[in-house]
């Protein structure tokens, strides 16, 4: 995980990426670009990640075929939200605090990485 970023749910996406971007490219610097779905598409979006982070916004769309197929990139996502959900704390449980919600991401994401480093 390079960023997190925890907004209420009234607030989109989409708006929060350029600035959520730029935050972590200061961090980052050698991050070339961001991947993101269908979600984030629109050329409002792509110019203000451009403008604030300085990387372009490349948009993963799914294919027009039926039925499950593996998109590129897109696992990825979905496996870290997977791993995510394995932790009961933000997978059942409701935080009052956005703060304490990035902290336990946080948390979790630790603990992923130690299991991993502990294995090698």
């Amino acid at each position: 995980m390079h960023g997190l970023c925890v907004s209420p749910a009234n607030v989109q996406d989409r708006d929060m990426i350029a600035s959520l971007l730029e935050v972590t490219r200061r961090v980052f610097p050698s991050i070339a670009r961001a991947i993101a779905d269908g979600g984030y598409q629109g050329a409002a979006t792509e110019s203000a990640v451009r403008e604030q982070a300085g990387i372009p916004l490349e948009i993963v769309k799914r294919p027009d075929v039926a039925g499950f197929k593996v998109l590129p990139k897109r696992w990825i996502v979905e496996r870290t939200f997977g791993w995510l959900q394995r932790c009961r704390r933000l997978a059942k449980d409701f935080e009052c605090y956005a703060r304490t919600h990035a902290a336990f991401t946080i948390l979790a994401m630790i603990r992923i990485m130690i299991r991993r480093l502990a294995r090698a």
